[in-house]
């Protein structure tokens, strides 16, 4: 291979690499596990890319809304601590203001299955959201917006 198109493929591998780590919520959203493709996994929806994307990608593929159901996929926006934003799949409706989701690399490099998540935004949208973190064994802190809800299996 010739030094020029050895150089072409590092600046091609490394500009892809940051697009495959779609997602975390914790101290690293590097690593092999991540939350799009476990969430594409387990609900069969037919996106790709970061996280965030999913919003824009699913208009007019998939129903979207503000309201969480059993199924659905929460989408997380791009923040600077959640570069490539976020996905959890809803689980369960434990009260209006509660759901339980699984989702991948919220803590690095781990799945975590019936995390709670809670709407804190004011108008009870689930426009702004706080995460459980297994580290503490509660409700984080830290306040995350979202866009709301893709429901895999309507459109």
């Amino acid at each position: 291979m010739k030094s020029g198109s050895f150089v072409r493929v590092l600046i091609m591998f490394f500009g892809i690499l940051p697009l495959l780590a779609a997602c975390g919520g914790g101290r690293s959203y590097h690593g092999s596990l991540q939350c799009a493709p476990y969430a594409r996994k387990i609900t069969g929806v037919e996106l790709q890319g970061a996280a965030y994307s999913w919003w824009y990608q699913s208009r007019g593929k998939y129903y979207r809304t503000k309201r969480p159901e059993p199924g659905a996929i929460l989408v997380f926006r791009k923040t600077s601590r959640l570069p490539y934003g976020h996905v959890s799949v809803v689980k369960k409706l434990q009260d209006s203001r509660t759901i339980i989701v699984d989702h991948a690399n919220w803590e690095a490099q781990r799945i975590d299955h019936k995390a709670p998540i809670i709407d804190v935004s004011s108008r009870n949208d689930w426009s702004l959201v706080r995460v459980w973190w297994a580290p503490t064994g509660k409700i984080g802190i830290k306040r995350y917006a979202t866009y709301g809800f893709i429901i895999p299996n309507k459109s």
